[in-house]
């Protein structure tokens, strides 16, 4: 079996702040409120905050929004600037404050799916992946039609070896949402993640239409590999050494597919500079075998 191909970060690898003021705006109170009140300090400051976020500006978005928390600390939409916020104290760095922060939005709103897709990423981004796991899970709970949680709840579960949770979510994302970038990448993972590796080149292929990132060209690559098509595997290695060329993961790819065109000096070479970038000298020594077929590294 092979070892998960899709890096789930590389999913949630995005993590921005989205300022819906027309969600203020259409509110009850601020639809009976005259235009002086909506120069009020309190959305001053959110769109202070608004613009701090688009420029990076994280520790003045941070001031701003806690300037407007203090401004109406009972307007009904302090929740989702207490979910922005967590997302930019993350941004900032400051992981346990940011869990902290979406603890509180979530306790505040426990059924929103906003909220708890942010403290899932969040949850994910440091390691605390059975808790973001039930994240997913409940959005979907909530909205079974929420693919931002599909594909990750999908990737867990690979990582899980819950191929039958894992291969639902595909099926459901087929069937609802065919020829979405979020639906090839699950059904590239869950293809390459259960030995169909030929079955998972076509979804890397469509995927890499849209998305030309050295994961994808090494997840086909190491289909290539595995199913014998060992000039497109050498393509698609180079394509990726050249977008990310300190990846040891690559080196060792090509380690490998040089062992297989009978070239030891450079599957040897490709080898040791694997492990010079970091890549487990055991991982890397095993390949290195008499034995083609005992070449192939396993996937992270």
């Amino acid at each position: 079996m092979s070892h998960l191909s899709i890096k789930i970060m590389s999913v949630l690898k995005k993590f921005s702040v989205t300022f819906l003021l027309s969600v203020f705006l259409l509110s009850p109170m601020a639809t009976e409120a005259s235009e002086k009140e909506t120069e009020s300090l309190y959305f001053k400051k959110i769109d202070e905050a608004d613009k701090a976020c688009a420029n990076g500006q994280w520790s003045e978005a941070e001031n701003a929004l806690i300037e407007a928390l203090r401004a109406e600390p009972s307007n009904p939409s302090n929740v989702l600037l207490i979910s922005n916020l967590g997302i930019i104290r993350f941004n900032m760095g400051q992981d346990s404050l940011a869990i902290v922060t979406l603890n509180d939005a979530h306790s505040m709103a426990p059924s929103s799916v906003t909220i708890l897709s942010n403290r899932a990423k969040v949850l994910a981004a440091n390691g605390y992946d059975e808790d973001a796991y039930l994240d997913y899970n409940r959005i979907i709970e909530l909205d079974s039609l929420e693919i931002s949680a599909r594909l990750p709840r999908c990737l867990f579960a690979l990582r899980r070896h819950d191929f039958r949770t894992a291969k639902s979510d595909m099926e459901f994302m087929e069937q609802n949402f065919p020829g979405n970038i979020e639906t090839e990448i699950a059904g590239a993972a869950v293809r390459s993640g259960t030995g169909d590796f030929a079955g998972a080149i076509p979804y890397y292929s469509r995927i890499l239409l849209e998305r030309k990132d050295p994961e994808y060209y090494s997840g086909r690559a190491y289909c290539y590999l595995l199913t014998g098509s060992l000039q497109e595997a050498s393509d698609d290695i180079n394509s990726a050494l050249a977008l990310t060329p300190d990846d040891g993961e690559l080196y060792l790819y090509r380690a490998a597919l040089n062992k297989m065109r009978y070239r030891p000096a450079d599957a040897e070479a490709d080898a040791r500079k694997a492990v010079e970038l970091g890549i487990d000298k055991t991982r890397a020594t095993q390949f290195l075998s008499n034995q083609i077929s005992d070449a192939m590294p396993k996937r992270k």
